[in-house]
């Protein structure tokens, strides 16, 4: 992905979020009774750039998001 200097990581996060959620709602409207708040994302995210992480380390780093926090 690449953006110009007018799109921020942030928003640019957020509206892929946004947009995801709300096509994901629609499709499937008794996701929004099941999650808490309705809300299908958490806010944070994980951005880098392709020179400073190779494949494996994004691939890992994605594999221990589920790992208890140390």
């Amino acid at each position: 992905m690449s953006a110009t200097p007018q799109h921020t990581i942030p928003n640019i996060v957020k509206m892929l979020k946004g947009i995801s959620a709300r096509k994901l709602f629609l499709k499937f409207p008794q996701l929004k009774k099941k999650l808490w708040g309705g809300h299908l994302w958490n806010p944070s995210y994980f951005v880098s750039t392709v020179s400073d992480n190779t494949e494996a380390q994004v691939k890992k780093y994605i594999e221990n998001q589920n790992a208890e926090s140390v």
